[in-house]
C-alpha cells in the first residue's frame, strides 16, 4: 500500500510525493496561492491616506508604510514586497517610473526624495537620519531626544539614478542624474551625474553612458501616441 503526501508549492504547482518522487501537476483551476499576496493598485491607495498617488502604481500588500499624509508618489510606480518606508516624521517624494525592489528600507525622517525614472534595487537602505557612532551621545529610539546626536539630512536621487542591491545611502547625499551605484556599496557623500560608482566607501570608476536618454525620448514620445 502507498502512502501519498501532499504539499504546496510556491511556483504554482502541487506535488504528490511517493517515497521521495515528486510529480507536479498545475493547481486546481481557481487555485490562490498563498505566498503570492498581490498588489495595491492607484484606485486603493487612493482610499489609505497618501499625500498624492498617479496613475499606474503598485504597491504590493506586505508593505511596511508609516506616514501616509507625508508620502507622495507619481505615476507609473512599483513598490515591491517587504519594502519599508517609515515617513511618520519627514517625507518622500517618488517621481514617475520608479522601480523600488523587495526588502528596502527607507527612513525619511530627514525627507527622501526619488527623481523621474530613478532604481534602487533588492535590499536597498536609504537613511535620512542616524545615530551618532562616536560613543558621544546615547543612542537608538528609546532614548529622549535630547541625549541623542541624531544627524538628520535630506536623501535625495536625480534622474535615471539606479542603486544596485544590498548598498546603503547615508544622510545629506545627493545622488546626481545618471548615477550608478553597484551593489553592496556604502554611499557617504554626494556623488557626481554621469558616473559609476562601487565600494565603501563608494567611489568613481568611471563616466556612464547617456545613451538612455535617446531611448527615454523614443519612450515618451510613444507613449504620448497610444
Amino acid at each position: 500500500m502507498h502512502e501519498w503526501v501532499f504539499r504546496w508549492l510556491p511556483s504554482n504547482e502541487d506535488s504528490i510525493v511517493e517515497k521521495g518522487l515528486a510529480v507536479t501537476a498545475p493547481l486546481p483551476p481557481g487555485s490562490h496561492n498563498p505566498f503570492d499576496q498581490g498588489y495595491y493598485n492607484s484606485k486603493q491607495l487612493r482610499e489609505f491616506g497618501f499625500g498624492s498617488v498617479g496613475d499606474n502604481v503598485q504597491i504590493a500588500k506586505n508593505c511596511t508604510i508609516v506616514g501616509l499624509s507625508n508620502i507622495r508618489i507619481g505615476s507609473h510606480v512599483r513598490i515591491d514586497d517587504n519594502v519599508n518606508i517609515i515617513a511618520a516624521k519627514g517625507s518622500v517624494s517618488l517621481g514617475s517610473y520608479i522601480h523600488i525592489g523587495g526588502g528596502s528600507y527607507l527612513a525619511a525622517t530627514g525627507g527622501i526624495t526619488l527623481s523621474d525614472f530613478s532604481a534602487i534595487s533588492q535590499g536597498v537602505r536609504i537613511y535620512s537620519t542616524t545615530d551618532d557612532y562616536s560613543g558621544n551621545h546615547l543612542t537608538n529610539p528609546t532614548i529622549p531626544l535630547k541625549y541623542l546626536g541624531l544627524k538628520i539630512a535630506p536623501v535625495s536621487l536625480g534622474r535615471h539614478a539606479i542603486i544596485g542591491s544590498g548598498s546603503v545611502i547615508l544622510p545629506g547625499c545627493y545622488l546626481g542624474e545618471g548615477v550608478s551605484v553597484g551593489a553592496l556599496s556604502l554611499v557617504t557623500k554626494s556623488l557626481d551625474p554621469w558616473g559609476v560608482y562601487l565600494g565603501a566607501p563608494a567611489k568613481r570608476l568611471w563616466a556612464r553612458s547617456k545613451d538612455l536618454l535617446a531611448f527615454e525620448k523614443q519612450f515618451l514620445e510613444d507613449s504620448a501616441s497610444t
